[in-house]
């Protein structure tokens, strides 16, 4: 984009041309994948359901169409979001690109708030972001119904669309009440996005947004930056510890953890390994969490540890690994938290740990909720793809990408498809594994848990195992053969595969009617023998860190990369705008290949869009200068 004259400027700036916005306001040359064809259909007033992965540029395609609709005397776009954070940072990013946007929200003063809306009801502002509590209120649903009675309302955005649907891993009740935007305003098109569903949570979210007659958008769900690594718990501490020192050491990162307590120890631990670590989760204080969360977005090279209340909307483009420490729910849970690395395009790892305990823990939890019977063999099938998914032998992301409907071809990137695990014959073990089940019952109907099991098969003469005359049965030492660690590894596999369950206060362990199969041959059965997750082997600066710039960015590039990165921080905190508002990081990064001397060199760089050209330009030459 070569340097506008005045008048081309103001032509540039009222121009309703998708693409012209695209390049002017956003520095952009061209849209990706399906993002034209998204903000075509939008722009012209059509209903839309868009699935895309985190990172496909879900923003644009509701950013550009309210540029284009306002610019068409169409009025303001109603962005619905579920989060107070995402709505300060994109509203923060769109005045940096001269786009007139404001958020409502329990953060504002009641004299911000009367300000924001006075310039809503006149039409001047372009989006507003609000949560769907505000949003279905009736003081607002009569400030709607002001504006589309003069014309003034041009677009209702529907973001985390997911959120609506009890069968997916969001469900947020208020999001029910949406439905009313098409009873009561049905002339305003709708566009809902998310970045995760399977057929049942589409179906639902159609259903329940009533957009039967929405066209729906699926792009790709491969995200190929990300390498996918599932390995078997073994210390899981000091597994996570050598994965961040030895691939990811000195990059922001978030570890996900089941309960509150492990979320403050693990950060707790990883500060006294040196690493700068900061706990999130719902039971902290809002300003504590609220601290944290922008001391994340807006510094480099820290760590999150958090449960799943930290996540959602969370733009941040550097991530650079996402770690799980506890199995999450579903595949869609675990697909949207790794989703969360590497929106920048860059190298990321998804990486988890886990074990029996995992398992039986997310089977009791399932079982033991309130909700009705449907809902649970729903989600005992979910969490059944994700065992299935992580006990895999093949391609992680050809099984991910299936889970959403999609085909692939093995990726060369994950742990399995890296080095592909060792496998053998497991069916006589797991004879003799569920035989040992059968026998207790049949000894002195009693069940037993996985410990007293194991001791059983490998012949360990216990004092449980005196106590209850196991020694006396057929199976009592038959596994010898095996260490423990082995036959926990089979025990996992068979409950995985539906063969055991793990039921009660004490997981005892129960066969199911599909063990029969096994137990009579009619089954064979290939296990998997636990690897270490392949290493990714990241240089180091000599200081021990690893370096964040991109690796061919060398000599004097690095030295330009290092000072831009420094001129931004600075602007950033002059703003109070997460850095990645100011510029991305690859923008940088061309920026200090290519070396610009001039506006019109600089204004040809992706990501720098006509206003931030205005407001930085001098600033980064002078940066910029030999």
């Amino acid at each position: 984009m070569s340097v506008l004259s005045s008048a081309a400027s103001d032509q540039a700036a009222s121009s309703t041309e998708p693409l012209t916005i695209l390049q002017d306001v956003f520095g952009y040359a061209a849209f990706r994948g399906q993002q034209q064809a998204i903000v075509d259909h939008v722009t012209a007033g059509n209903d839309a359901l868009v699935l895309m992965p985190t990172g496909g540029g879900k923003s644009l395609c509701y950013q550009i169409p309210a540029i284009a609709r306002h610019r068409a005397g169409k009025g303001v776009t109603v962005v619905v979001s579920p989060l107070i954070a995402l709505m300060h940072d994109q509203v923060g990013a769109l005045e940096e690109v001269g786009v007139h946007a404001a958020f409502l929200n329990s953060s504002l003063s009641q004299e911000d708030t009367q300000r924001i809306e006075r310039e809503m009801m006149a039409g001047r502002m372009v989006m507003l972001y609000a949560a769907p509590e505000r949003v279905t209120n009736l003081r607002f649903q009569a400030q709607l119904a002001s504006l589309h009675e003069r014309g003034l309302l041009s677009l209702f955005a529907i973001d985390e669309a997911h959120c609506v649907s009890q069968w997916g891993h969001d469900f947020r009740e208020d999001y029910l009440q949406l439905s009313m935007l098409h009873e009561r305003f049905p002339d305003v098109p709708r566009l809902a996005l998310t970045a995760t569903a399977d057929d049942q949570t589409r179906a639902d979210m159609i259903e329940r947004l009533q957009l039967q007659d929405a066209r729906v958008f699926i792009s790709s769900f491969d995200r190929p930056n990300i390498r996918y690594a599932l390995v078997e718990k073994d210390n899981p501490r000091q597994q996570l510890l050598r994965f961040i020192r030895d691939e990811h050491d000195g990059d922001a990162g978030i570890v996900y953890c089941q309960s509150r307590k492990k979320v403050e120890e693990t950060a707790a631990w990883l500060n006294e390994q040196g690493i700068s670590a900061l706990p999130y989760h719902a039971g902290l204080d809002s300003a504590v969490r609220q601290k944290h969360q922008d001391r994340f977005l807006r510094e480099d090279g820290l760590v999150m540890v958090a449960t799943i209340a930290f996540g959602m909307g969370i733009d941040k483009p550097d991530v650079r690994f996402v770690a799980h420490l506890d199995l999450p729910k579903n595949i869609e849970a675990y697909y949207q938290e790794t989703g969360r690395a590497g929106r920048d395009g860059g190298d990321a790892d998804a990486w988890l740990t886990y074990g029996l305990a995992d398992v039986v823990n997310q089977r009791r939890m399932i079982d033991e909720s309130p909700a009705h019977d449907d809902f649970k063999r729903v989600q005992r099938g979910k969490l059944d793809a994700l065992l299935a998914l992580a006990e895999a032998h093949d391609c992680r992301r050809v099984r991910l990408l299936a889970y959403f409907g999609e085909e692939s071809q093995p990726c060369g990137n994950c742990d399995n498809c890296l080095h592909p695990p060792a496998t053998w014959d497991g069916t006589e073990a797991a004879r003799k594994m569920l035989s040992c089940i059968y026998r207790f019952w049949q000894h002195g109907r009693q069940r037993f848990g996985a410990g007293h099991l194991i001791d059983v098969l490998r012949g360990k003469q216990t004092d449980k195992v005196q106590q209850y005359g196991h020694h006396s049965l057929s199976t009592f030492g038959v596994g010898a053969d095996l260490s423990e660690n082995q036959w926990r590894a089979v025990l996992r596999q068979l409950v995985a595969l539906g063969h055991v369950v793990a039921e009660g206060e004490f997981n005892t362990l129960t066969l199911t009617d599909s063990a029969r199969a096994v137990l009579k041959g009619e089954v064979n059965l290939t296990l998997r023998e636990a690897v270490e997750a392949p290493r990714r082997g990241r240089a180091t600066k000599s200081g021990g860190k690893a370096s964040s710039a991109p690796a061919d960015l060398i000599g004097d590039a690095l030295s330009r990369y290092n000072e831009l990165k420094a001129w931004r921080a600075g602007v950033a905190s002059e703003h109070n705008l997460p850095a990645y508002v100011v510029f991305h990081d690859a923008t940088l990064a061309d920026m200090a290949r290519i070396s610009p001397q001039s506006l019109g060199e600089l204004g040809s760089i992706s990501g720098v869009g006509a206003k931030k050209l205005e407001a930085y330009g001098e600033q980064l030459l002078a940066v910029l200068q030999p």
